[in-house]
């Protein structure tokens, strides 16, 4: 039992490794690209901020160069959805 257990911890432990947090260069080239399609500081500055907390640092790249005009690759089009959906819900809850 402990053996697992142990395995279990270890293995988590190497997951959250792997997922690092995105960084505040990817935060701040997130928000400037933001201003450049939506230039309006409240709503960039709410899905800078959301980001940090959805999604981790590869995923950000994504989110950037599709902001960019890119496409996400097809392995990641539900995870794209789901932040577009999140994200809204967070910045605009009206929607």
């Amino acid at each position: 039992m402990r053996a697992v257990l142990a395995a279990g911890i270890l293995l988590a432990s190497t997951l959250s490794a792997l997922a690092a947090p995105p960084t505040a260069a990817q935060k701040n080239e997130f928000y400037a690209v933001c201003m450049g399609i939506a230039q309006d500081a409240t709503l960039c500055g709410c899905k800078a901020d959301a980001a940090m907390t959805l999604i981790d640092e590869r995923f950000m790249g994504v989110v950037i160069a599709s902001m960019k005009g890119g496409s996400p690759q097809p392995a990641d089009y539900d995870a794209y959805n789901t932040y577009v959906a999140k994200s809204n819900q967070v910045c605009k809850p009206n929607y």
